[in-house]
């Protein structure tokens, strides 16, 4: 019986012994590189290098900013009437037959060709604007334009920001996991040894020795589900951060630093104007205020002036055509008034100021989300923060029942199975406070988020 024991505790334990000679080699996460990737030459980034990277390198705030140069080369386009228009135009014109021109000699009427068979006239013209309506509305809504696209990418950021955060504080709670169990399996590797020899010496039953082996499958099946679920984690970190996914890179942490992080001020009232979205409505209605406006003033005259030289030559065969040429030059102003446009000035009015309610009724709408945003963030943050407070209790507790049950087992007063119970008991609690702190953080996060205290501005690269 003893050999077909030890046959099948060879079996079972010479691959765990091996898995957890391999595991004890890894690294562990410390305040030290939380490593995935088993090169020296990988770099490691701090959660706050890691947001620093995501700002340099992420495609949509790359291509934020590739619009906002493209709304300031709109708004040169829109506004370039502004400046002088200068145009060089040539005209020639070869008469196969004069025309005919009419006069009166002596009371009779009298027809004769006149004119040059050819005339090539090239001209100079320069023009510019004084006054328009539609370029005063193009000058006026530019800076608005802009100021729209600013805050387009400053969105773009702080959701980023906030990406980045979540998912390093996801992959920090799966990495932490590993850690537990990597120490739950050394601790239970040594139990199945430890119960092997205590069954085959007749101390105790078979079932210790087979509940310590199923506690010890147990937690290498979670060891390797955690260790599985790190990679897709990295994976979305480097989306998120616009990190090259063939590169890799290690994470690096400070646990003091951690929990001093933890600390959020509730009492600080929601202010609406901080949040993004809110500044960008409000730009958004100085802009179609602007349009009103515009529409409103839409009757004013255009007033531009004009300058023309001319350099007319004309001959009538091709020789000597260039000899002699007839210059004259000419300058004045240009006025057009919009008397009566089949009311669709009148229309464009309405339409603009129904499309400033619009805007209207969206604040409303906005303020409410922007509201539900915060009390919902808030109560997870004190829910989160909550449970962070026990699970640090049931810490201790469970340590400290483990090792008395730990004491109680080796003078014989407790079974196995209280030892496990209480073992497993200190692995979940250790991993629910993990969870708990990891969750307090990205709470907190979203807190900040909700109340528009995630700004670009408050970020050093």
């Amino acid at each position: 019986m003893s050999k077909i024991v030890l046959v099948a505790y060879k079996r079972v334990l010479s691959p765990v012994a091996l898995l957890c000679l391999s595991i004890s080699a890894s690294s562990l996460i410390n305040p030290a590189a939380a490593q995935i990737n088993n090169t020296d030459t990988a770099q490691t980034y701090t959660l706050d290098q890691c947001i620093t990277y995501a700002l340099k390198h992420e495609p949509n705030i790359n291509m934020g900013i590739v619009s906002q140069a493209i709304v300031k080369a709109n708004n040169a386009i829109a506004t370039a009437g502004w400046l002088p228009q200068v145009n060089v135009a040539g005209n020639y014109t070869h008469y196969f037959s004069l025309p005919t021109s009419f006069f009166t000699d002596s009371g009779k009427t009298v027809n004769s060709k006149s004119g040059i068979v050819n005339t090539f006239t090239p001209t100079l013209t320069v023009s510019q604007t004084i006054f328009n309506p539609a370029l005063v509305y193009a000058l006026h809504a530019a800076p608005l334009y802009n100021k729209q696209a600013q805050q387009v990418t400053d969105s773009n950021k702080i959701m980023i920001i906030s990406a980045v955060c979540k998912s390093y504080y996801s992959l920090l709670n799966t990495l932490e996991q590993i850690n537990v169990f990597k120490e739950d399996t050394t601790v239970l590797n040594k139990n199945v040894q430890d119960t092997y020899h205590q069954y085959v010496g007749g101390v105790v039953d078979k079932t210790d020795y087979n509940e310590a082996l199923i506690t010890l499958n147990n937690t290498l099946f979670s060891l390797r589900q955690a260790q599985e679920a790190v990679r897709p984690q990295y994976a979305q970190l480097k989306q998120v951060m616009g990190y090259p996914p063939v590169s890799q890179f290690n994470v690096l942490y400070d646990t003091t630093q951690m929990q001093s992080d933890i600390a959020f001020d509730t009492t600080q009232q929601l202010q609406f104007e901080k949040r993004i979205e809110y500044q960008y409505l409000q730009t958004s209605k100085a802009l179609q205020m602007t349009t009103v406006d515009y529409y409103r003033k839409a009757w004013l005259p255009t007033v531009s002036g004009f300058f023309d030289y001319e350099y007319e030559f004309e001959h009538n065969t091709m020789n000597g055509f260039f000899s002699q040429a007839y210059p004259f030059s000419y300058a004045g102003l240009s006025l057009s008034i919009p008397i009566f446009t089949g009311f669709a000035r009148l229309n464009n009015l309405k339409k603009a100021r129904l499309q400033y309610d619009l805007l209207d009724w969206s604040e409303v709408e906005l303020k409410s989300q922007i509201w539900n945003d915060y009390t919902t963030a808030l109560a997870n943050y004190k829910s989160y923060l909550y449970n962070l407070s026990i699970s640090r209790d049931n810490v201790a507790l469970a340590k400290e029942t483990l090792d008395i049950v730990d004491l109680q087992y080796l003078q014989g007063i407790v079974p196995y199975l209280n030892v496990i119970t209480a073992q497993t008991n200190w692995v979940q609690s250790r991993l629910s406070y993990e969870a708990s702190l990891f969750q307090v953080l990205s709470s907190k996060v979203d807190l900040e988020k909700a109340m528009g205290i995630i700004t670009v501005n408050t970020i050093n690269p």
